[in-house]
């Protein structure tokens, strides 16, 4: 756990309270409406997200700003390679929140994919669900690929390693009966992916994020792009195997795509370190959602983050400060 000025002061004040004889809020108090106050404060807050051509880190970017302004936090936005190695920052406490997909926390909490030798990872808490990650499998009309099928023999970018993008490009292939033996898979992040299938290298790229991916407009711009749909006994078998796929549908006109294409989504989440404390993550759930205009003006894919919708695929509990703040704001059942 990281140490900080703040919190070497805050743990000095709290031993003169207690032995002044003085009532907290800590653990050992009992009483109604007493709550836990123990842990780290959000002075010093580090947000790991994803690459910096991504949604996450757009997002994640404004998240910092928000903070910063509300909380007068200082405020660092990291770049990674996403889910799996956010998690880890997470567990390790290099980060205090970070932007992940439901099917990795899931894998972590369970000690499955990635997680399966290094073991189940505990006491994951979620500020909230924020909105959906689409799975656009990227490639253009010259590949002549339409069907997740006819990636087989092909030179396919898998999203950066143990990202959550490779995770999920795993669980499709499985789903249709192949795996990376039916394909050259290539390790790359979005831009990498884009740059690669303009240059020829790679002819197909999974690109699992909000709507609209930026680098995949950037492909449309020079190519024919196309996304290859993820529909039929492919995704009744996901679904099947991996809950917590939905069916999604990417609208037409997104990427001059004249008509609506069938794929499969999954939840994205805000996860917090349970290291801070209750009144501190109630600050930053504050923060947030009491300015949720303003987190949703951060980019298209954040519009569809709702109070409502805050519990919605969350495999982990909530932090008990988010908790409460929802529960005020009558959010939670």
């Amino acid at each position: 756990m990281r140490k900080t000025p703040f919190y070497i002061a805050g743990l000095a004040l709290a031993l003169v309270a207690c032995n002044g004889g003085e009532e907290t809020t800590g653990n050992g108090n009992e009483g109604e409406g007493d709550v836990d106050t123990g842990g780290l404060d959000a002075d010093f807050l580090t947000i790991a997200t994803g690459g910096t051509s991504g949604v996450y880190y757009q997002i994640g970017a404004q998240v910092g700003t928000m903070l910063e302004n509300e909380l007068n936090s200082d405020v660092s936005v990291q770049a990674t390679g996403a889910s799996v190695e956010n998690i880890n920052l997470i567990d390790t406490g290099r980060a205090e929140l970070a932007i992940v997909m439901a099917d990795a926390v899931t894998q972590a909490t369970e000690a499955t994919g990635p997680f399966e030798e290094t073991g189940a990872v505990e006491n994951l808490t979620a500020i909230a669900s924020l909105y959906p990650n689409f799975v656009q499998v990227v490639t253009t009309e010259d590949a002549n690929i339409d069907s997740i099928e006819g990636l087989a023999g092909r030179n396919v970018g898998v999203g950066a390693a143990n990202s959550g993008v490779e995770l999920n490009a795993q669980m499709i292939l499985e789903a249709h009966g192949m795996s990376y033996d039916d394909i050259n898979e290539d390790y790359l992040s979005y831009s990498e992916a884009i740059d690669q299938i303009q240059n020829g290298m790679i002819e197909a790229a999974f690109v699992t994020s909000g709507l609209p991916n930026a680098t995949v407009i950037d492909l449309s711009t020079q190519n024919d792009a196309k996304i290859v749909p993820i529909e039929g006994e492919g995704l009744a078998k996901l679904q099947e195997l991996y809950p917590f796929f939905s069916e999604a549908t990417i609208p037409a006109g997104t990427y001059d795509n004249e008509e609506d294409i069938t794929t499969a989504s999954i939840e994205n989440l805000l996860i917090i370190s349970n290291e801070l404390s209750e009144d501190a993550v109630y600050d930053v759930t504050s923060a947030l959602f009491d300015q949720l205009e303003t987190l949703q003006n951060s980019h298209n894919a954040a519009a569809d983050i709702t109070i409502e919708t805050v519990d919605q695929g969350l495999p982990i509990p909530f932090h008990p400060g988010a908790e409460r703040y929802f529960e005020e704001q009558g959010a939670l059942e």
